[in-house]
């Protein structure tokens, strides 16, 4: 009979443990994810700043044997160089996104709290709060030092889809969409991938 009882607390003590890892694998997901989201925002943002008609100059400048020189002109936004500068920055800028958990599914998601332009927004469900910043900024650095290749790659040509294509494909990150609408409504749509 002991015996009986003392399995029967190893399974629940099993189970609880179970339950507690898997959440706790989630909540990681949801950061990791939500800071390569915010971080290719903050790129998208910072390039579309940059005046589009200047131009930088990439290629060798040594001279090839029929005296030409292989040098092409490409927009100074996408450019390595530049690039490489703004991701040295753009993780600074997590501590303008705070957290909000949805009510239903306890998922957790980031977004901006702080207007880039002035404007009031609302903050009434986002969740401001130092050890989120310094999580969503830690998980940031990881990010850009683990793929640094592969976020200049999809910056430096325009694609569609930075988000989708860099976020999930490549990084093997969850594909978990917010997509922000007009007027601060929000759509959130889960889509789970097994790459």
């Amino acid at each position: 009979m002991m015996s009986y009882h003392l399995q029967s607390l190893a399974r629940c003590v099993l189970l609880v443990l179970l339950v507690s890892y898997c959440q706790g694998a989630r909540q990681g997901q949801d950061l990791k994810c939500g800071a390569c989201r915010a971080m290719v925002d903050e790129m998208e943002w910072a390039i579309s700043q940059v005046d589009p008609k200047k131009m930088i100059q990439t290629g060798s400048f040594r001279i090839n044997p029929d005296g030409s020189q292989s040098i092409r002109d490409v927009p100074f936004a996408r450019s390595e160089g530049n690039l490489l500068e703004l991701m040295e920055e753009v993780c600074e800028r997590m501590k303008d996104y705070g957290e909000r958990v949805d009510p239903t599914t306890s998922r957790k998601t980031y977004e901006r709290v702080t207007s880039r332009n002035g404007k009031s927004m609302d903050l009434s469900e986002a969740k401001l709060d130092s050890r989120v910043t310094s999580s969503l900024k830690y998980a940031c650095e990881t990010i850009v030092e683990q793929h640094e290749d592969e976020v200049i790659e999809f910056f430096a040509h325009e694609t569609d889809n930075v988000k989708d294509k860099l976020c999930s494909k490549r990084t093997g990150m969850p594909l978990y969409y917010l997509i922000h609408l007009q007027r601060n409504s929000l759509v959130k749509i889960l889509v789970f991938q097994n790459a």
